[in-house]
């Protein structure tokens, strides 16, 4: 079963996008709350942003196949949270939507056995994938860059207080890549109006840009998490919500951002 879509690049940029996928498999409808069938916490339209960046730069992009809601793959394989004592929030295998109502029929959560086999047949080949292909640019370009892009509504009251900034850049509060990364990003940031910005502020970074980020062996990741105000209309559909002006406007910064990547040298 192929659980994700590799597109291998020429620079040594990966662009990683978890939380892309729609896809909820069949044996999980008639156990999920019809309204989850939507796959409404998806990271909605961000391929359709990313793609024609990573062909213009040539960088590698990798997406997932299935929804959020069958698996997180930006938390711990051991379930553990990644930002203790918030309050809120979902686990590797979600049972509650962002808005806290539960997502499966009252008896039908997941079990111990059932969250380990998600594990192995959709969150392991895609952290295998990202880490291949990491190797591959790192062994080809002698050190390697991976870009972990979300995107998410601006408020949630379950998961954080009041309205996010536009853009939250997340480096493992500097742990994730070198220095000099997240002062070309954060300068980039800064030296625009147009979007609100925080550099490790209320999203760090997620499992996958604290655990492939080891600048120590020339692997340096950031997370950037979006908000959806920036490129979609967030009170519709968002299915099809995607709103093509307000994306004119961001996606020449999401490209800054990347070429800023691409132009750091070790």
């Amino acid at each position: 079963m192929t659980v994700f879509r590799l597109q291998q690049g020429r620079v040594p940029l990966l662009i990683s996008l978890p939380h892309v996928g729609t896809e909820i498999p069949p044996e999980l409808h008639g156990r999920l709350l019809p309204r989850a069938l939507a796959s409404e916490d998806t990271d909605w339209h961000l391929e359709r942003l990313y793609r024609p960046l990573a062909d213009r730069l040539g960088a590698s992009l990798l997406v997932p196949r299935f929804s959020r809601y069958v698996i997180d793959l930006n938390r711990p394989p051991d379930d553990q949270p990644l930002y203790p004592g918030a309050s809120g929030g979902t686990g590797l295998v979600p049972t509650h939507f962002f808005s806290s109502e539960p997502l499966y029929r009252e008896g039908a959560e997941p079990d111990a056995a059932e969250i380990a086999a998600r594990r192995e047949a959709c969150w392991q080949p895609y952290h295998d994938a990202l880490g291949a292909e990491l190797r591959r640019l790192h062994a080809e370009h002698g050190y390697a860059l991976l870009f972990d892009g979300h995107s998410i509504r601006s408020e949630l009251p379950w998961l954080f207080e009041g309205e996010l900034p536009a853009l939250n850049l997340g480096t493992a509060d500097g742990a994730s890549c070198a220095p000099a990364i997240t002062e070309r990003l954060g300068g980039l940031l800064a030296g625009q109006e147009r979007f609100s910005h925080v550099v490790n502020g209320r999203f760090k970074g997620g499992y996958i840009t604290r655990h492939h980020g080891r600048p120590g062996a020339g692997v340096h990741a950031v997370q950037l998490e979006m908000c959806q105000r920036c490129y979609m209309d967030e009170a519709a559909d968002p299915a099809g919500a995607f709103d093509a002006a307000r994306a004119a406007q961001v996606a020449p910064l999401l490209e800054g951002l990347l070429q800023e990547m691409l132009a750091w040298r070790p």
